[in-house]
């Protein structure tokens, strides 16, 4: 296994973190959903100014090769004032590795024990599944708050299979419990 080190992500990477994801966004298009859009589509733009605004913040932390090189990142911030882990993305080359419970061990540490939420596919072998090992629930729609309900909306205007993007949510005190 290669040596990983976990650090917030330098202001220089983000493209580096762009390509994480690109690379990694292939695994949906194998598992029949394809999510192509040009670098100038409204939501890759829209995502591309939140990753680099985490990185202002230092809320966006990567995890590293041996070269210091990410292999794998993700990107926090406050959604109707709570935790919100808004990206995790692993490189498909490190993936089955510990590179994403790193991550969101991590996540679940920095939400100082608040409820942490994020959204993803329901329908997706190693999204939903994998979220709810980690103790994640999801939640219905009515059950977010504004911003999260208008960030499934932008989801699911732009992504296809929207009726499949659902928003979940980390108890910290019932995992603690």
């Amino acid at each position: 296994m290669t040596p990983q080190h976990l650090r917030q992500a330098y202001p220089d990477e983000l493209q580096a973190l762009i390509s994480i994801d690109d690379n990694a966004s292939q695994l949906y298009a194998e598992a029949g959903l394809v999510i192509e859009f040009e670098s100038d589509h409204p939501f890759v733009v829209d995502e591309s100014v939140r990753w680099a605004e985490a990185i202002q913040k230092g809320l966006a932390y990567v995890v590293t090769n041996e070269y210091d090189t990410p292999i794998g990142f993700m990107t926090l911030d406050f959604v109707d004032q709570v935790p919100y882990l808004d990206q995790l993305a692993v490189h498909p080359d490190y993936m089955r590795q510990g590179v994403g419970s790193r991550l969101l061990d991590f996540a679940i540490a920095w939400s100082d024990k608040k409820p942490l939420w994020l959204t993803t596919y329901s329908h997706i072998a190693w999204n939903k599944p994998y979220y709810e090992k980690h103790g994640f629930t999801a939640v219905p729609e009515e059950g977010c708050g504004p911003q999260l309900r208008d960030i499934l909306n932008k989801q699911r205007a732009a992504l296809p299979a929207p009726e499949q993007r659902i928003a979940m949510v980390l108890l910290i005190n019932q995992v603690m419990a």
